[in-house]
């Protein structure tokens, strides 16, 4: 399968044209045979044009909604849902921290205060270079050993403030 990417749906106007690649079409289409119902399929089909792209654009929701034929706002609905989904472009690390009440008492924040320091962002931000995106998370499973900061698909636990300088040099 080529990375050519291919016009599936084009406006009135031509000014806007939603294009996903001739690969993603094809994993789309390949997941909704998979499933009776497309609306099952919406979490895939997100996760298939993210992995390409890196986040998901207005038009790529446009796009899998005519893919599976379902509505604009659910396709939305899902994607704003869950976090694991980016809206807007993302860095190239994405870091993780847990928010959650067993992390604010075991101290995220002066980890967070570290990382904006370090980095000069703030939770929701990516850093000028495009190379690190922090974001809170409700709880990433790990209370246990808290906090708890992920980088990428990597998990730290009971991360020190004195670490994050020694953590970020590895990306």
């Amino acid at each position: 399968m080529s990375n050519k990417k291919i016009p599936i749906y084009v406006f009135n106007n031509n000014e806007s044209k939603i294009v996903l690649s001739d690969e993603e079409i094809y994993a789309i289409e390949t997941e909704k045979k998979k499933y009776a119902h497309a609306r099952a399929v919406v979490i895939e089909a997100l996760k298939i044009v993210q992995k390409k792209r890196g986040w998901i654009s207005d038009q790529a929701i446009f796009a899998i909604s005519k893919i599976l034929k379902i509505s604009i706002s659910d396709i939305e609905g899902i994607a704003t849902f869950y976090s694991q989904i980016f809206r807007q472009p993302v860095g190239k690390h994405i870091i993780r921290y847990c928010d959650s009440v067993v992390c604010y008492i075991n101290g995220y924040e002066s980890i967070v205060k570290e990382i904006t320091k370090i980095l000069k962002i703030q939770p929701g931000e990516t850093t000028e270079d495009g190379i690190f995106t922090l974001l809170p998370v409700c709880c990433l499973g790990n209370c246990d050993k808290s906090p708890t900061l992920m980088i990428n698909n990597k998990t730290y636990n009971c991360v020190k403030s004195n670490q994050i300088q020694f953590l970020l040099e590895k990306y």
